[in-house]
């Protein structure tokens, strides 16, 4: 995606000072924090609190989902920061060092393995969209691949393929831009997503949901994507490289992107809870087709069976071209082709269309680049602007001013 000025995390000129990822560097600790302290209340509750059964387990598989989540996204961002699993009650706590390696990741797949195994499968619709089963097993085999991605622990494969195949009851729906609308959340396909809000009310779209914000409903803000933008910044539009890996007649793609090129998903079929600003559309966060191609990708680079592997890329492909009566397009890869590049090509091509504008793009890329599929330059981007210098420092984000000047042990990323 690009956004035709000059935005900072488009030409790679991200600072330490960003707002943005200082803002978002400390929410994620906020999420991780409390997650603690909701961990810690439940390992103190006394017997005869919890009446409804197995509800203890529920809530603590869902503070550990939550706190390895976080953990997820800062490793993917940051590479290193501080590993907080306790609640702060002393000083000596304060000031705690930077993670290395895969450390951040390696707790998150901790913490997503034991949510698996105390979530429930489904909840009622009273609690539709909480996290399940399907949410931990798919977040742990997602983060088993990106930790193989990393330090070639080709372990971790047959580990997130057993991880993918606990999943139960996960389907593609049928209609592909059903994953972005206002009125079909929470569906089949949907084995994560953020929760914008249960009905139509007052909001406050410029506070956080905070312990002391009424804030009322939550939402989420998709200007950069509908062109009602709030923010004085150009609206988001698809790179050249993305709109020509579509096949012309792909179904997906008007779904996708708008004659203009510009990103079509959640804004086509939204419906706003103030004009311009809130929008109740749910963001998903994982989805059982970005399940599939992980999958295939397992599959492939832990020396499986490529006819199975092709298999897993054409589920997804079927389900675009079924929604035209009679559609060919887009065809079936050839199960019986079994060279290694070119299934990886299909797949990482798979993932560019059916995932475009949902923030999955440069964890992938981030990832393959490490792992030596893909080569990070200049020449990989196709960015509007003609300002773009890529070096291999922006692999990560900085670590945030407001954390470096806090906190003596935690160091900045190499070359900020």
């Amino acid at each position: 995606i690009t956004c035709g000025d000059q935005n900072a995390f488009e030409i790679f000129g991200l600072q330490p000072s960003n707002y943005v990822i200082n803002y978002f560097y400390r929410t994620a600790y906020q999420l991780a924090t409390r997650a603690n302290v909701v961990l810690l209340k439940i390992a103190e509750v006394k017997d005869g609190v919890y009446i409804t059964p197995n509800l203890k387990d529920y809530h603590k598989g869902e503070a550990l989902f939550l706190r390895g989540y976080a953990f997820y996204n800062l490793w993917n961002y940051y590479g290193t920061a501080p590993l907080d699993t306790a609640r702060v009650t002393s000083p000596s706590q304060f000031t705690p060092s930077s993670t290395t390696g895969t450390q951040l990741l390696d707790q998150a797949i901790s913490d997503f393995s034991e949510a698996a195994s105390l979530l429930p499968l489904s909840w009622d619709t009273a609690n539709r969209g909480r996290v399940t089963k399907n949410s931990a097993y798919g977040m742990l085999g997602k983060s088993l691949i990106f930790r193989a991605s990393f330090t070639n622990t080709t372990t971790d494969y047959p580990a997130a393929i057993a991880a993918f195949n606990s999943i139960s009851g996960a389907t593609l729906v049928p209609k592909f831009d059903d994953n972005f609308a206002w009125d079909t959340e929470n569906n089949s396909e949907s084995l994560f997503e953020f929760q914008a809000t249960q009905a139509f009310g007052f909001d406050n779209v410029w506070l956080p949901n905070d312990f002391d914000n009424a804030v009322g409903n939550l939402s989420v803000y998709w200007g950069f994507y509908s062109g009602n933008n709030q923010y004085g910044q150009a609206k988001f539009v698809a790179t050249a490289k993305l709109a020509n890996t579509f096949d012309p007649n792909d179904p997906r793609k008007p779904l996708t992107l708008d004659a203009t090129n510009s990103i079509q998903k959640y804004v086509s079929r939204d419906m706003l809870d103030q004009p311009s600003v809130g929008s109740v559309n749910n963001p998903r966060l994982l989805r059982y087709s970005d399940v599939l191609l992980l999958k295939a990708e397992a599959t492939l680079q832990s020396g499986g069976s490529t006819a199975e592997a092709v298999g897993y890329i054409n589920e997804v492909r079927k389900r675009a071209r079924d929604m035209v009566a009679g559609g060919t397009v887009p065809a079936d890869y050839s199960t019986a082709q079994t060279d290694k590049p070119t299934i990886m090509k299909w797949i990482m091509d798979e993932r560019f269309i059916e995932l475009a504008g949902e923030g999955q793009r440069w964890f992938d890329v981030r990832r393959w680049s490490k792992e030596g599929i893909i080569t990070l330059d200049n020449s990989f981007f196709s960015s509007l602007q003609t300002t773009i210098s890529f070096q291999p420092k922006h692999i990560y984000f900085p670590i945030p001013n407001s954390e470096i000047d806090v906190n003596p042990n935690v160091k900045q990323n190499d070359g900020y």
